[in-house]
């Protein structure tokens, strides 16, 4: 036998975009059964007009196309398989877990047709757009919209989500076990930490999406969340208050199904893990800070903006070193600093 010697780099086979789409949207299913769990079948009908929407909307805007690229041509415009109808669906799947499960099929239209029509389509579609789609708008009709958006299941404790009043008020009638299984009110994408554990770690393990956003954006959300706790004075109780801020909002569902979107994130490793950073120090000042209760998406979509920077040529490259190792703990040593004095009032 002969030994043919070869030279690296030894590649292994990239994960597809049709198997990527399909873990996501199978990862969805967990947090899909129990919204319609919680809140009836009548929001099953309203994932379904979503989805719909959403497919009718990218087909019509593939056939109105003239795109020169023939790979792209070939791919899209010659035919509309059931490999192109799963990238709507999770977009609209994303959007309508963001909203409170009593928001209506106008805001659910108007929403689904930006994310695919404006916030994807108009770059070009699959691949091509610069923002999470469902992200972008969440943010829109937030804004435009806010009018149509009210939360009927609204708890007199917790209020809308857990987050909407002080930390100490929420346990003298709820405990973590709800924060975790799902025993508050709240959008589908928020309430059930267990459905969107199961889920992102689907994805973690199908390799459909990047560890390294997921674990960067919630080590420096914990970290800051924590410096946060001591410098309000909580002592012992920080450990609580960190994992009620962990397990409250949209920050898992934000992470694991929309921050870990690759078309919308660096391609390169260190750009990643700074990409993560910027995204759970973004969601800690916006929380700590901010006029809103919750600033994931908001943080989602200004990190996707500094994309393009973190991607600069002149400085990328895909392997870690010193530098990256400084910098990053140079970072969050100076955003703990920011956030405790912050948080104290000095």
């Amino acid at each position: 036998m002969q030994a043919v010697a070869k030279t690296s780099p030894y590649i292994r086979k990239p994960v597809s975009t049709k198997r990527m789409m399909a873990d996501v949207l199978i990862a969805l299913i967990p947090i899909l059964f129990f919204a319609v769990y919680r809140y009836g079948f009548n929001y099953l009908l309203k994932a379904v007009v979503a989805s719909a929407i959403a497919v009718v909307a990218e087909a019509v805007a593939f056939g109105l196309m003239k795109e020169k690229d023939e790979t792209y041509q070939a791919r899209f415009k010659n035919k509309y398989t059931i490999n192109n109808i799963i990238p709507p669906i999770v977009t609209a799947l994303i959007f309508l877990f963001t909203l409170p499960s009593t928001i209506s099929y106008y805001v659910i239209v108007v929403g689904v047709l930006f994310a695919i029509l404006i916030v994807k389509m108009i770059f070009g579609g699959l691949g091509r757009n610069i923002f999470n789609p469902a992200g972008a708008a969440r943010i829109f009709v937030g804004l435009a919209l806010a009018s149509f958006i009210s939360y009927v299941d609204v708890d007199a404790v917790a209020g809308a989500t857990a987050l909407q009043v002080p930390y100490g008020e929420v346990f003298r009638y709820y405990s973590i076990s709800d924060l975790f299984f799902g025993n508050i009110p709240g959008s589908a994408g928020e309430i059930s930490a267990i459905a969107i554990l199961i889920g992102g770690g689907y994805l973690l393990i199908r390799r459909s999406a990047d560890y390294r956003v997921v674990v960067s954006s919630l080590l420096t959300f914990t970290i800051l969340m924590f410096v946060a706790g001591l410098g309000l004075g909580y002592g012992l109780e920080t450990f609580k208050y960190v994992l009620f801020h962990l397990l409250s909002g949209g920050l898992l569902f934000g992470i694991f199904f929309m921050a870990t979107d690759p078309v919308t994130s660096p391609y390169t490793a260190p750009g990643r893990v700074l990409f993560g950073l910027i995204i759970g120090a973004l969601v800690a000042i916006i929380r700590l800070f901010g006029a809103l209760p919750e600033g994931m998406v908001f943080s989602i979509v200004i990190a996707n903006f500094l994309v393009p920077l973190i991607d600069y040529k002149k400085w990328t490259t895909n392997v870690f070193n010193k530098k990256h190792i400084i910098g990053y703990s140079t970072a969050i040593l100076v955003l703990a600093l920011i956030v405790f004095i912050g948080v104290g009032g000095f």
